[in-house]
């Protein structure tokens, strides 16, 4: 039972347990928790528990024979988190008031499971960072208050140990593995102020002096924050709300790396656009950023953030690492139909496909060779269910593993280490099923032309809409003749309204030269435009006809203004009062008046 990947499931049906590859099948050891109320599981750290929450307890039971370990009567948690070596549990409960007691209750609640009591209570209002985080040892607990990381040592919650103080930290992340801690804090920035990410050794937390590593930027409403697994250097990737230049309704993104050693750096991308996901390599040494208006593009970078490979541009915007790091995975959800690449990162060759429409969640399962994809509730509400997946296939795998669910909710693998099977390379990736979960052979397939209801029992006799030959437009031919006889006549026709054309064009220039009109020679290089019909006119003729245009043009405007001044009086009559340009404009009358007088003899004069 030790070396068995098991997959939890949780839905409409209640959560139970699935055995990995190749068996596939429901696990009989774990009694199936029927209730439509499950709202949140969670596996420890160290697979050793599973424990979820039905909607009236939170039950807590061993991986290893599936016994129950601890029973909570806590009907409204809707969060659990284990420390790392499974020892504590956090629960955590929406937080509200009521008149009796407007300060309202504790709703995140600290949990000894080895003797089911409470050990410390918080009030924690936000859901987003609720929990709090254990370093692997345990040794060091850490908690996030108002402009502060409270620590503690050795599960030890009376007394606070250490306190990183900082106005408006954001988010924090612990470093992996074994002592000494160091901590990534991100602060936000305000006024003008830049946001910032520090690294920080615990617990030297004096102030900015005594950061190792600091990196600021503007462009950062979010941040989220990577370390490697072994705690050398940090990767932040920063995201704004809004995308001031409208290039991305996503906002604008950035990438920045920290080390430990004091080293800071923006990750230089090669293509515009967003940046949609970057995942760090198992050996801490390299990773992976996927980034650029659709098609999305993959590079590689290693600890100099310098490129070292270019996986190429699609349908992208996952990237994730296999537990040892010997696949990385490029996938597209979302609005994207799925389609998943699996590269050897050692040798950097594409190893495998699989292409899995509307899913909504994938994850690694821990023998680094099969993967689980979902369509998951509330994210889409029809099709929900789970397939299973064989990586190592050069075309999409032809065959499934999958299982239907009314209403699907999460899925989650056990964090167990296993060893990695060896990679077959061309096999059909086919893995048997058996119990409640079936065997399909419906992989995705190219759309098909429709065919009528009476034709689809026939042979095709018609090709399929894709055929070029079905966009090149129909030729009309003559019964009895060749076909290059209907060619022939078509260039013939051409060439008679060609010389028809011309004809017309030299007889227009023959009559224009004949008159007296005086010919501008511009116009002798466009027969074309005469030959429309264009008028040549003497050009004191023209002259004359344009002063009696603007003459013309002049009076009507000065009759509007007229027009306005004759309403002004109407309205100051009436005993509105008058702003002092419209009091200038009607003193202006006399002037207009006047001026149209000269000009209507001119006008007269030039009709």
């Amino acid at each position: 039972m030790l070396q068995q990947a098991i997959l939890a499931v949780r839905g409409s049906d209640g959560v139970f347990m699935v055995n990995g590859p190749p068996s596939c099948d429901e696990n009989a050891d774990f009694k199936r928790d029927s209730s439509k109320m499950c709202k949140v599981m969670v596996f420890s750290p160290d697979a050793s528990l599973f424990a979820w929450c039905n909607g009236e307890t939170v039950s807590v039971v061993s991986v290893l024979d599936f016994k129950p370990v601890q029973t909570l009567p806590l009907p409204r948690v809707t969060g659990l988190h284990f420390s790392s070596k499974g020892t504590h549990l956090a629960t955590w409960c929406p937080y509200f008031t009521t008149k009796d007691k407007p300060q309202g209750e504790p709703n995140l609640h600290l949990w000894n499971l080895q003797t089911g009591q409470c050990v410390k209570s918080f009030f924690q209002k936000k859901q987003q960072g609720w929990h709090p985080c254990w370093t692997e040892d345990e040794h060091i607990v850490t908690r996030q208050v108002s402009n502060e990381l409270n620590f503690y040592e050795d599960n030890s919650f009376e007394k606070i140990a250490h306190r990183l103080i900082q106005q408006k930290v954001a988010d924090y992340k612990l470093s992996p593995g074994a002592s000494p801690i160091k901590v990534a804090i991100y602060v936000q920035g305000t006024q003008g102020a830049p946001s910032f990410v520090r690294l920080f050794k615990y617990p030297n937390f004096g102030g900015p002096d005594t950061a190792i590593a600091n990196k600021s930027f503007f462009k950062g409403d979010h941040a989220t924050l990577m370390w490697n697994k072994n705690a050398t250097a940090v990767l932040s990737l920063a995201t704004t709300d809004v995308d001031k230049t409208g290039a991305s309704y996503y906002g604008e993104q950035g990438l920045h790396y920290l080390a430990t050693n004091g080293d800071s750096a923006i990750v230089q991308l090669s293509k515009n656009g967003p940046i949609y996901d970057a995942a760090w390599s198992p050996n801490s040494t390299e990773f992976c950023v996927v980034y650029g208006f659709m098609p999305a593009k993959a590079t590689l970078f290693n600890l100099r953030c310098d490129p070292i490979f270019d996986f190429g541009t699609g349908p992208r915007n996952v990237v994730a690492y296999s537990p040892s790091g010997r696949l990385l995975a490029l996938a597209g959800f979302g609005n994207l139909r799925g389609k998943m690449e699996f590269w050897d990162s050692q040798r950097r060759e594409l190893v495998g496909r699989v292409e899995a429409p509307d899913s909504t969640t994938f994850s690694w399962c821990p023998d680094g060779l099969h993967i689980v994809t979902a369509t998951c509730s509330p994210r889409l509400r029809v099709g929900n269910g789970y397939k299973l997946w064989r990586c190592d296939n050069p075309v999409p795998p032809s065959s499934e593993v999958s299982c239907d669910i009314p209403e699907l909710w999460e899925v989650l693998w056990r964090p167990i280490d296993l060893p990695e099977p060896e990679l077959q390379m061309g096999t059909s990736g086919k893995a048997p099923a058996s119990g409640n979960h079936k065997k399909t052979a419906n992989a995705p397939q190219a759309p098909q032309a429709y065919r009528p209801p009476a034709m689809r029992n026939k042979p095709d006799t018609v090709k399929g809409l894709q055929d070029e030959e079905l966009y090149k437009p129909a030729r009309r031919s003559i019964p009895g003749l060749p076909a290059d006889v209907g060619k022939e006549a078509t260039r013939s026709k051409a060439r008679s309204r060609g010389a028809k054309k011309a004809a017309k064009e030299a007889k227009a220039v023959e009559q224009i030269k004949n008159s007296d009109i005086v010919v501008d020679e511009s116009l002798k290089s466009k027969p074309e435009s005469r030959a429309k019909g264009e008028a040549v006119s003497n050009p004191d003729t023209t002259q004359t006809n344009d002063l009696a245009l603007t003459t013309e043009k002049r009076l009507k405007g000065l009759n509007k203004k007229l027009r306005a001044i004759k309403k002004l009086k109407e309205d100051q009559a009436s005993g509105k009062q008058m702003q002092k340009g419209q009091l200038v404009k009607i003193e202006s009358e006399g002037d207009l008046l006047k001026e149209i007088a000269e000009l209507a003899p001119k006008t007269n004069s030039q009709l």
